[in-house]
């Protein structure tokens, strides 16, 4: 892989980020147009997607379990880590709830387009794999956070509801029992229901899937907004620092500890490189985290990964 390549899935991907960017700010579309749509991507297209492509994949020839293993020990430390540099980054438990999201949360959008582009069909099975294994992980930890640290008062209950009910973990959850039971299952579930039903339903989900990337960057570039500088500069620099460096660099390590290989170690990679996610900013404000702080975060993050995470790839790549 050589910095063509690299650069051939990562600028389309900034290109259309910044049309986003531009659509929100001179193209007329207002702040109830992007929050619906970002919650159709979100709600509708990226659960789509999961569902159909995990459901499908060949993970016969992948190290599913190093590779699951490698994500999930990742974030782990990440979130670890960022725990203990709390006092270093902020003493305000709301800002702290975004230093947290911006250091373990990663962009699912650019993550899948980046896969897509330099390993085709099988490079988004991996990367829905690894939104299998890390979204329930993100989002479980961020969901404690927020609950501990944030404004809002969810307790209890309400925090296993918030994560029993994203859509993220629940497509990948049907989408890998699918794909876990499609062989044992498959003449059952043709005596059920008729294969014209079953082909229908899988083909609606691909067009809905299919539309999930192009228009989550679009939202991802909308939802950027100016760092305001001043008392965010502190958090903004921490929670950079570990998603864009500690992050990658634990990647690499575990990746050869455990002997990933292949195109599954690239995903983790650059799954683990990736700027948080713009969906950051949404559980923030719903769960009483510093939303405005969490905007700033995932700017700077944005512009800084057109960088780094190129510069990850090669590194793994020199160390692979």
């Amino acid at each position: 892989m050589d910095l063509v390549t690299i650069a051939s899935a990562l600028v389309p991907t900034a290109l259309l980020i910044g049309f986003g960017a531009l659509l929100r700010r001179q193209g007329g579309f207002g702040e109830p147009f992007w929050v619906g749509v970002e919650g159709l991507t979100y709600n509708f297209l990226l659960p789509a997607l999961f569902i159909v492509t995990l459901a499908r994949a060949d993970f016969g020839s992948v190290q599913v379990g190093t590779m699951a293993l490698v994500l999930a020990a990742t974030t782990l430390v990440g979130a670890t880590v960022t725990t203990l540099l709390r006092r270093v980054a902020t003493d305000d438990g709301p800002a702290f709830t975004s230093v947290f999201q911006g250091a373990i949360r990663f962009n699912n959008y650019v993550g899948l387009v980046i896969a897509s582009t330099l390993f085709g069909q099988q490079g988004v099975a991996l990367a829905a794999f690894a939104n299998a294994v890390m979204v329930p992980i993100v989002n479980v930890l961020s969901t404690f956070v927020l609950a501990r640290h944030g404004h809002a008062e969810i307790r209890g209950v309400g925090v296993l509801k918030a994560i029993a009910t994203n859509p993220l973990v629940v497509s990948c959850l049907i989408g890998l029992g699918l794909n876990l039971l499609r062989a044992p299952t498959a003449p059952v579930l043709g005596a059920a229901l008729p294969a014209a039903v079953l082909g229908i339903a899988a083909a609606t989900l691909s067009i809905l899937g299919q539309a999930a990337l192009p228009i989550g960057l679009l939202c991802v570039g909308s939802g950027l907004r100016r760092p305001e500088g001043g008392a965010q500069a502190r958090p903004i620099a921490v929670s950079t620092l570990l998603r864009l460096a500690v992050m990658p660099a634990t990647a690499i390590a575990l990746t050869h500890l455990f002997g990933l290989r292949g195109d599954a170690a690239v995903v983790a990679l650059v799954f683990l490189s990736l700027p948080t996610a713009s969906s950051a900013y949404v559980l923030a404000r719903r769960l009483g985290g510093d939303a405005p702080l969490m905007a700033s975060i995932t700017a700077v993050q944005t512009g800084l990964a057109l960088a780094s995470v190129p510069a990850w790839m090669l590194l793994g790549q020199a160390f692979g």
